[in-house]
């Protein structure tokens, strides 16, 4: 796993971007498409700014698939995460391959299941990701199940979880944030080739902390990217924060023996 701290979002987006859009470019280039899993949420705002803006990528040969959504949220609302996707990266770059995971269909269990054969027909070449106040990654809050092997399942969110949305602007009060959500598996999460994780602001760096600095543990969902042998985790100044000095001024090469784990 490697880390990279930079002074602010923007700078932090740019240049999670031109990684991304790398991996991108070079997958199309070998097996001519690219398959990613995006992640749509307030802290990738920029991130997807700066990569939907890159140059010489041809998005037509690109095969999209989101991490999670709520169950019961029309595609209208502010807070939905297809909404996000759509206004934040297939509008913007007119991919015409992607896979809206339906939380508002009669029935969220045939979603969970059409969309996850499409999901685990193939490799995935890069996930982007972001983690959450609670350390989630998708919607898979502490204690969040590492073993299970499907690509999608329906989870229950606990109140950080729903409370973060409401902070968020997302939604105004708690009580109207949904309480179930369908969410990508840890475990298929950690099949991608590559995984990116963008993690901008102070309120994320308690689970920073945790995550990073902790055991590898359901408690600290975000840990189990250190599991993987191609992971980067993109942070500003303030999510790093609570971090072990030398570890925020790690360079990206000697992170795994900071951090004293092995992937």
């Amino acid at each position: 796993m490697l880390l990279k701290v930079f002074d602010d979002k923007a700078s932090l987006g740019a240049a999670a971007a031109q990684q991304a859009a790398a991996a991108i470019r070079r997958a199309i280039l070998d097996k001519g498409e690219a398959r990613v899993i995006a992640a749509t949420a307030a802290s990738q705002f920029e991130f997807l700014n700066a990569l939907t803006a890159a140059p010489d990528i041809d998005w037509r040969h690109i095969e999209l698939f989101h991490l999670d959504e709520y169950i019961g949220l029309p595609i209208t609302h502010p807070g939905s995460f297809r909404k996000m996707l759509m206004e934040q990266l297939v509008q913007k770059t007119g991919i015409s391959r992607y896979y809206l995971l339906d939380g508002d269909a009669p029935d969220p269990s045939t979603v969970v299941r059409q969309v996850g054969a499409r999901l685990a027909s193939a490799p995935i070449d890069i996930a982007f990701l972001g983690i959450g106040e609670n350390g989630h990654i998708a919607f898979n809050d502490p204690p969040a199940d590492f073993t299970t092997d499907e690509p999608y399942l329906i989870v229950d969110l606990d109140e950080a979880c729903r409370r973060q949305q409401v902070g968020e602007a997302w939604f105004s009060d708690v009580s109207q944030v949904p309480k179930q959500a369908i969410s990508m598996s840890a475990q298929q999460i950690l099949k991608a080739k590559e995984i990116l994780a963008v993690v901008p602001d102070r309120r994320k760096a308690q689970a920073i902390k945790a995550c990073l600095q902790g055991e590898i543990s359901p408690m600290a969902p975000a840990s189990i990217l250190r599991r993987h042998g191609n992971a980067t985790l993109y942070l500003d100044k303030n999510s790093a924060s609570l971090l072990d000095p030398a570890l925020q001024n790690a360079l990206t090469r000697d992170f795994q023996a900071i951090v004293g784990v092995t992937v």
